[in-house]
């Protein structure tokens, strides 16, 4: 669709609007949007509305997730199961998709004043319906974007419209969701235009931001996974989160870590009191251990040799003795005696 007219396509899905399957059914069987977002017609209503009751961009309230006592995929970024309450953000997302809105409502809710969730509501509906070669052209204008919004249910996560913007396009998690897959050549091409486009600018946050190109790079180079996200080959990195997971419980991730990190110290702390005990040492104390040491290996050599002496000397004697007993002669028989009396 040319970008002159005010007719704006959806890509992939357009019954679901790419949504995952588990949040579409929970915001069609929410009561919120079936009794209040119903009598909502137009795009100004809807619009009012987000002013008033977005406080967050989470596809779930807070602790209506219950993933405790779920194991392998359930549970993970995939919403394989576990729903819970369904938020506010994503029922009103999906009945602007509903009003299949134009290019200028589209432009006019990304550069709204009146809240910064207007705004990221617009980026969003852009994320799910638009073609994945188009993306950066969208936000390519508002990458170094200052404004500020908490985007985490309960508040916790403050970061500013560029930042989350350069997340959006590097990223496919979003959360306990996952935003349409990006195929590899294009995300090439997005990669190569965001390191042209440089680092983020943003005043309040230095050049080089947490979502930022150049830490993407690093965290390929350097991956430590931080986040239980499942990794696919079109992903490209996994979303930034805390510690303390949706439900408030800390990831395993972060106490094995923790108890690494203390081994380690506990080793070097070990080995730097082992050598303080090794300088401790009196230089007295060291040549007297040297003058014990070459006393002992004097006197076993003395031993030895005196050893050595006395079994020859043994040997000699008894050598002796037996060549003596040897020159000796035989003493005569008594029978050869009596013998040779006889005969005479």
């Amino acid at each position: 669709m040319a970008r002159d007219s005010n007719i704006l396509g959806s890509w992939g899905n357009k019954e679901s609007m790419n949504l995952n399957s588990l949040v579409l059914n929970n915001i069609m069987a929410s009561q919120y949007f079936k009794n209040a977002l119903y009598e909502k017609k137009t795009y100004h209503e809807v619009v009012d509305e987000i002013y008033y009751q977005v406080k967050h961009l989470e596809p779930w309230e807070k602790g209506s997730r219950k993933t405790s006592g779920l194991t392998g995929m359930c549970g993970g970024v995939r919403g394989v199961g576990g729903g819970g309450i369904v938020s506010t953000a994503y029922c009103l997302l999906y009945k602007l998709y509903t009003l299949k809105l134009t290019r200028k409502q589209v432009i006019s809710l990304t550069t709204h004043t009146d809240s910064p969730y207007i705004r990221a509501l617009g980026f969003m509906y852009i994320r799910y319906t638009q073609p994945p070669n188009e993306l950066f052209e969208w936000f390519e204008e508002y990458l170094d974007d200052t404004e500020t919004l908490d985007v985490k249910a309960g508040g916790g996560c403050m970061m500013s419209i560029g930042q989350m913007l350069r997340q959006w396009l590097i990223r496919i998690e979003w959360y306990d969701t996952l935003f349409p897959r990006i195929p590899v050549p294009t995300q090439k091409d997005i990669m190569e235009k965001l390191h042209a486009h440089g680092p983020y600018k943003g005043d309040n946050y230095g050049a080089h931001s947490r979502y930022g190109y150049d830490e993407y790079e690093e965290e390929e180079q350097y991956q430590s996974k931080t986040s239980n996200a499942i990794d696919m080959p079109e992903t490209f990195g996994n979303v930034a989160s805390s510690s303390n997971d949706r439900n408030g419980s800390y990831n395993k991730h972060y106490s094995s870590t923790s108890d690494s990190y203390r081994d380690k110290k506990y080793r070097s702390s070990r080995d730097d009191r082992s050598r303080s005990r090794s300088r401790s040492r009196s230089p007295d104390r060291r040549r007297h251990h040297h003058h014990h040491r070459d006393n002992s290996s004097e006197r076993y050599k003395s031993h030895k040799h005196h050893h050595r002496r006395s079994s020859s000397e043994r040997d000699d004697r008894r050598r002796r003795d037996h060549y003596r007993s040897k020159s000796r002669t035989p003493p005569p028989d008594s029978r050869y005696r009596n013998d040779k009396r006889d005969r005479s």
